[in-house]
């Protein structure tokens, strides 16, 4: 599951001084509850659905933090945008998180999108096509760098690096070409069918994109045809989805997305009703029955791992416990 941050305005009702703890609680939690295998956090610096002046914790130094405060529960952010680091300072990054934390890092990259953000700091705002060839190069240089120790020489057309070492590598390996090498796994997201389902399909343990039945069966389709391109086995590759999560009865649930309407009309008014669409009508809401056969028939199109986001969660952690009571051991 993914720990509120701040990014999605869900740490609004949280004093900046009481943050870190109501995100401990929740890491704490799920390292507790064996039905938690991962939790996950957004790389992002601005709020969504609009920047505001409420907070938006970074992504890799919660990552480290959530390594030092827990012991078992996997930790991944959804997803690093390759832009905002260069990947020789990325990988040395992960590289110690990884080690910090016993080996449970999880490395999501994608190309980015939030271009109030990119330029806010500074990034520019690089056409479509740059981004994907970024993360392509990048993906291409962190790989060697925990398999190796070492860049290399790489001559690319957005990175040129010479020899950056990477020590400690990673605590954990990958199986390429039928040998263990030193890798921490690497989960692609984005569904973009000629550049981004192709780096997929070249370096990805994990492939993370449209949580719909037909967008599902449609990229999974894409990404097998690049697979076959490759020479890749498709079934290497574990496809993800993520899902806004609204559990309980149909009176718990109402009173949970009045609750959060208050909070998008608070800080962003003029987005509050198209906010809200969102959650009415694309989360996977319903009863913990009903979320298991909404998730039953998505695991048979071969989607066998999802990332859950539950609203204010750090201050309602029954949402939470109630999924990993109902609904996970019926999946498992």
């Amino acid at each position: 599951m993914f720990i509120p941050q701040g990014w999605r305005l869900d740490l609004t009702e949280t004093e900046p001084a009481g943050q870190w703890a109501a995100m401990k609680s929740l890491l704490a939690m799920a390292d507790a509850n064996s039905a938690w295998e991962s939790v996950w956090v957004y790389d992002h610096f601005h709020t969504v659905p609009a920047p505001t002046d409420q907070a938006t914790h970074e992504a890799w130094t919660l990552m480290a933090a959530f390594a030092a405060a827990s012991g078992r529960v996997r930790l991944g952010q959804m997803c690093t945008c390759m832009a905002y680091r260069e990947p020789t300072y990325l990988a040395k990054v992960a590289a110690t998180v990884d080690v910090i934390s016993g080996g449970r890092a999880e490395m999501g990259i994608g190309a980015g999108w939030y271009e109030h953000e990119w330029r806010a700091y500074g990034y520019g705002f690089p056409r479509a096509g740059e981004r994907l060839a970024m993360l392509d190069e990048g993906v291409q240089i962190m790989a060697s760098m925990w398999r190796t120790g070492t860049s290399g020489r790489f001559e690319g057309k957005h990175y040129d690096v010479d020899g950056a070492l990477c020590h400690p590598q990673p605590l954990q390996a990958v199986a390429v070409d039928g040998a263990e090498v030193p890798s921490i796994p690497l989960w692609i997201a984005g569904g973009g069918e000629k550049k981004t389902l192709l780096t997929a399909a070249k370096y990805a343990q994990y492939t993370n994109f449209d949580g719909s039945p037909a967008g599902f069966a449609h990229k999974s389709a894409v990404l097998k045809a690049h697979c076959q391109d490759v020479g890749r086995d498709f079934a290497e590759i574990t496809r993800s989805s993520n899902y806004n999560v609204v559990i309980g009865t149909p009176a718990e649930q109402e009173a949970r997305l009045r609750d959060l309407q208050r909070v998008f009309e608070r800080h962003v008014p003029d987005r509050a009703e198209s906010a809200m669409v969102e959650w009415r009508d694309n989360s996977l809401r319903g009863t913990a029955s009903e979320i298991v056969e909404r998730l039953a028939a998505m695991k048979d199109l071969g989607m066998t791992y999802a990332i859950t986001y539950f609203p204010r969660a750090t201050e309602d952690h029954e949402q939470a416990e109630q999924f990993a009571a109902e609904v996970i051991p019926a999946l498992q």
